[in-house]
């Protein structure tokens, strides 16, 4: 397997938790079908794939708990989290297009995939990037 570098240290616990709150909206919205949930995870997403993670509500509030909680940093390479965090924004925004045109059976797949990845990241510390780009490079050679 391989992953994206970019030799930049971010903090895993705070992508964990992250992800976490990704894994807990996607379910709220799967539960109400409110369709703002998936725009707001799309901005945030975009945010934090375009290095503009600064901005990320859920990164700021992640960040919070991990210094309220005195949760110790982590380093691992920016570039996957970013990776996967654009695959989050396609998701999002298949998942907007496909609620608009009543499309349910793809909104469920889909937002259904995007909650396995955010609990592989969250609760287990995988990233399903990672495999995505490794099978990525290997079909596109």
């Amino acid at each position: 397997m391989q992953c994206p570098v970019d030799f930049v240290p971010i903090n895993e616990n705070k992508s964990r938790l992250t992800a976490f709150f990704v894994f807990a909206l996607t379910i709220v919205y799967l539960l109400n079908g409110f369709w703002l949930i998936m725009a707001f995870l799309l901005i945030d997403f975009s945010l934090r794939a375009f290095n503009l993670g600064k901005y990320s509500l859920l990164g700021f509030i992640s960040d919070a708990i991990i210094k309220q909680l005195k949760i110790k940093n982590k380093p691992v390479d920016r570039a996957p989290k970013r990776f996967a965090a654009g695959l989050g924004m396609v998701f999002s925004l298949a998942i907007i297009i496909t609620g608009y045109v009543h499309q349910q059976t793809l909104v469920y797949a889909l937002s259904g995939v995007l909650v396995f990845f955010a609990f592989l990241e969250s609760f287990l510390g995988i990233c399903a990037g990672c495999y995505i780009y490794s099978a990525g490079k290997l079909i596109f050679k």
